[in-house]
């Protein structure tokens, strides 16, 4: 499926719970977050060798943290008239200058330091 017609999918659940009026994009960037926060609590006090481990066992709840995410951010998108698939691509043309792979290659620097 198309980010679009996820994103209709996702409008139609929340029209036919009359849900709109709670979903101003305030609303949805502090659920965005919640749902984030949600996410990383699987990783809190994890050290790295415990990490996959923790994937492994945890990844249906990973998944359900993440597919909150997406469908929050997809809805604001939608709300708020941004084409998600243009902005996603517009970024990864502007980090692809800002991370030249002959500096940023093996590096986590930020680009501002490479």
């Amino acid at each position: 499926m198309t980010i679009e017609e996820i994103t209709a999918r996702i409008c139609a659940f929340r029209d036919a719970r009359d849900w709109m009026q709670f979903h101003n994009p305030k609303e949805l960037a502090v659920a965005i977050t919640a749902e984030a926060g949600e996410l990383l609590q699987h990783f809190v006090w994890q050290q790295p060798g415990q990490i996959e481990k923790r994937v492994k066992e945890k990844m249906p709840e990973l998944k359900d943290e993440m597919a909150d995410v997406g469908i929050l951010l997809f809805e604001l998108a939608h709300n708020l008239g941004v084409d998600l698939g243009q902005a996603m691509l517009d970024k990864i043309e502007r980090n692809e200058t800002r991370y030249p792979v002959a500096k940023a290659k093996g590096s986590n620097a930020k680009y501002n330091e490479l």
